[in-house]
């Protein structure tokens, strides 16, 4: 029997905890996937840090580290400084690297620190019960906007990857999403990609990827992937914000 695809070596064979329809699994297989490909399997350190990415230490075949919330940028930081030919990567979601890590991804970036990042952007806190998150839309209910975001309360939802692109450090940026399998194919390449430019020497990448989170959302695995399309991609727009040429 001919094998046609089996799962990657790059991921181990603890089952996830994720929620059911969660893609956190998908971009989890992309990740490894891209690792595996690159062969810098065993030359890579990911660094996660508290959310729903905390247990990926279990899930990824190579060396991991736990990092304080919002601290991961940092972390990676030390560990690619003092061992250069590792491949440092983070996984953060966006209640983490939107708010609390603002600051170490801003100046990861703003340093040019040559590591790459990995952002699912699923627009709510969902670990911690699914409170607002910087970047929560308006209109957006959660535990703590029971009757939706308001741009008078709370702001308009913080574009992550448009702030980063502004910066010089920072070499890569771009937004993907993993609600179709055309889509999916476009987050893998553009994670190949920000991996390529960290091994070439180039300097900080960071891919955004738009996630859903059905439980906090209320909504169904297929329902949840239709209010990412019909919402988040709208104000989230997909496409490359940076390219290194561009940063030169």
């Amino acid at each position: 029997m001919t094998t046609v695809y089996k799962k990657s070596k790059g991921l181990t064979d603890v089952e996830m905890h994720f929620c059911p329809g969660c893609t956190h699994g998908t971009i989890h297989k992309l990740v490894a996937e891209v690792l595996v490909e690159l062969d810098v399997l065993d030359r890579s350190v990911g660094v996660v840090p508290v959310g729903c990415s905390a247990l990926s230490y279990d899930y990824f075949n190579c060396d991991m580290q736990q990092a304080s919330h919002g601290r991961a940028p940092a972390v990676a930081t030390g560990i690619k400084r003092v061992n250069p030919d590792l491949v440092t990567w983070t996984y953060q979601g966006d209640g983490d690297l939107a708010s609390i890590g603002t600051a170490e991804i801003i100046h990861a970036a703003h340093r040019g620190e040559k590591i790459t990042t990995i952002f699912v952007n699923n627009a709510i806190y969902g670990m911690t019960g699914g409170q607002m998150a910087p970047t929560t839309l308006i209109g957006q209910k959660t535990t703590t906007s029971p009757l939706g975001r308001t741009v008078e309360h709370s702001g308009m939802p913080l574009r992550v990857s448009e702030m980063l692109a502004t910066i010089d450090g920072a070499k890569f940026v771009e937004r993907v999403s993993v609600d179709t399998p055309a889509n999916i194919r476009k987050t893998k390449k553009a994670i190949k990609k920000a991996f390529e430019l960290q091994i070439s020497g180039e300097g900080f990448g960071i891919v955004e990827i738009l996630s859903t989170c059905p439980t906090n959302w209320g909504l169904t695995p297929v329902d949840a992937i239709k209010w990412l399309q019909d919402n988040m991609i709208e104000y989230y727009p997909l496409g490359n914000l940076r390219t290194p040429e561009e940063a030169k």
